[in-house]
């Protein structure tokens, strides 16, 4: 329901696992004989609310969580998979090379002012991502114009050009306690498409805690469109 059929050219071996087949999934992996297993790729939030039918696996994890929030939801199936044996490892566990660097990856740099929102903006953020509501804010001229929710980062991005139009400062911060082996920031090239639509300059991300797919050719297109792609360091300030 989520990913892409194209996969099963890539891999060894493909299991096909509803969003509910938790237990099915779990038999898959002991099948398999692994020990181990990564997280990758994305469930929209949204996703929550669509009509997934649960399993019995599913339901029993569901009937331990206070919320049913990202962290609560992806953690609940961890610790199931824990208790069945499988260790779940960081998400970035073989992608190192395609994580944020600090300062800036693209040939220009945000302007002076251009810093002051990104540093606003990573505040709001991790109030934000604190709560495990969202992880993007997008910021004009010490503003906050749209904050993330459930509709994930390319869409805030779009309806902050529609409020506030061209020279937006986009800002997505990890968890100010990230798990890193699931829901790890991430941007691509429909961060860029939505960037470009919205007239927004400058992409402000947490270096060393968020992925940039495709990283190389991803830093080559915000050069060509002239865009500013920038690493946050722990103490990012005004």
């Amino acid at each position: 329901e989520e990913a892409s059929p194209e996969l099963a050219q890539e891999v060894d071996e493909i299991h096909w696992v509803g969003l509910g087949q938790l237990g099915r999934c779990l038999e898959a992996l002991k099948a398999s004989g692994a020990s181990e297993a990564v997280m990758a790729g994305q469930v929209k939030h949204r996703r929550i609310f669509s009509g997934i039918v649960p399993d019995l696996k599913l339901m029993g994890v569901l009937a331990r969580l206070a919320f049913q929030n990202t962290d609560s939801l992806i953690g609940g199936v961890a610790d199931a998979l824990g208790r069945e044996g499988i260790t779940l490892l960081s998400s970035v566990a073989f992608l190192h090379d395609h994580l944020a660097a600090p300062g800036a990856m693209t040939r220009s740099k945000p302007s002076r002012d251009e810093r002051k929102d990104i540093a606003y903006g990573r505040r709001i953020a991790l109030a934000l991502a604190g709560m495990d509501l969202g992880q993007t804010v997008v910021v004009k001229e010490r503003a906050a114009v749209a904050l993330e929710a459930m509709e994930g980062t390319d869409e805030v991005i779009r309806r902050a050009g529609r409020l506030a139009g061209p020279g937006c400062a986009v800002v997505k911060v990890a968890k100010p306690r990230q798990d890193m082996r699931f829901d790890v920031p991430v941007v691509g090239q429909g961060t860029l498409s939505a960037m470009k639509e919205a007239g927004a300059r400058v992409l402000a991300v947490d270096a060393g805690k968020t992925l940039l797919i495709e990283r190389e050719a991803f830093l080559a297109e915000a050069d060509q469109e002239g865009l500013v792609v920038w690493g946050m360091g722990e103490g990012e300030e005004a």
